[in-house]
C-alpha cells in the first residue's frame, strides 16, 4: 500500500461528496471543471479509483522476462549454423534461408529479438508512468483534503451554489492532474505504434 492508497481510504468521503454534488447540483456555469470532465469523462472520485487501480509492479514483473527472450532471440540467431564446407546450388539456398531466419531472430527493428527489447522499454516506461501518475494524484489529493472547499463540502450546511462551486474547484484539480498524467501515456503509447504491426514471416 502506497501513499495514493492511504490517502484515497481517508478522502473516500471527500470524493464521493464531490462526484454527489457534481451530479446533483452541477457546477457553475464556465467553470474550469467541464473542460476537464470533457478530457477525463469520468466523475473525479471515479477517476481517482481509476489510478488507484493501476499497479505498476504486475507489469514491472514482467520486464526480465521479456529482456531474457530477447537475448533467447539474439543466442539462436548466433547460434545457426553456416553452410561449412557445403558448396553449390544447395549451399546457397541454405546460406539465404539461414541468413533470414537470423535477421527475422535478431537482426533489425523489426526482428523479434528488437521487438522483445522494444517491448520491455515499453514495460519499464509504463511503470514510471504509473508511480509518477499515483504520485501526482496523492499530492493533489493531500492538498485538496486540506483545503477550504474540502471543508465546505464536509462539515456544515451551505447553499447549494457555495457547494457547487467547492465541488468545481476541487474536481477541477483533481481531474486535471489525471487528465495530464493520461496525456503523457498517450504520448507514451503513440510512440510504440510499431509494436502494434505484425511481423513479416
Amino acid at each position: 500500500m502506497d501513499r495514493l492508497d492511504q490517502l484515497l481510504d481517508a478522502a473516500a468521503p471527500l470524493l464521493n461528496r464531490v462526484d454527489e454534488v457534481l451530479a446533483t447540483i452541477g457546477a457553475p456555469e464556465g467553470h474550469d471543471v467541464w473542460a476537464e470532465l470533457r478530457r477525463v469523462r469520468l466523475l473525479p472520485g471515479d477517476a481517482a479509483r481509476a489510478v488507484a487501480a493501476l499497479h505498476p509492479a504486475s507489469i514491472l514483473d514482467a520486464v526480465p522476462e521479456l529482456r531474457a527472450d530477447a537475448r533467447a532471440y539474439a543466442d539462436l540467431a548466433d547460434a545457426l549454423p553456416l553452410a561449412g564446407s557445403w558448396s553449390g546450388e544447395a549451399a546457397e539456398a541454405y546460406e539465404a534461408a539461414r541468413r533470414r531466419a537470423a535477421e527475422h531472430l535478431n537482426g533489425g527493428p523489426d526482428s523479434l529479438g528488437s521487438r522483445m527489447e522494444a517491448t520491455a522499454d515499453l514495460a519499464d516506461d509504463l511503470t514510471d508512468w504509473m508511480i509518477r501518475t499515483r504520485d501526482d494524484l496523492a499530492v493533489t489529493l493531500a492538498e485538496a483534503s486540506l483545503s477550504t472547499e474540502a471543508i465546505t463540502l464536509t462539515g456544515g450546511d451551505h447553499p447549494p451554489d457555495t457547494q457547487a462551486a467547492a465541488a468545481a474547484t476541487l474536481g477541477a484539480v483533481l481531474l486535471r492532474t489525471i487528465a495530464d498524467s493520461y496525456d503523457r501515456a498517450e504520448g507514451l503509447l503513440d510512440g510504440s505504434t510499431a509494436l502494434q504491426t505484425p511481423l513479416l514471416v
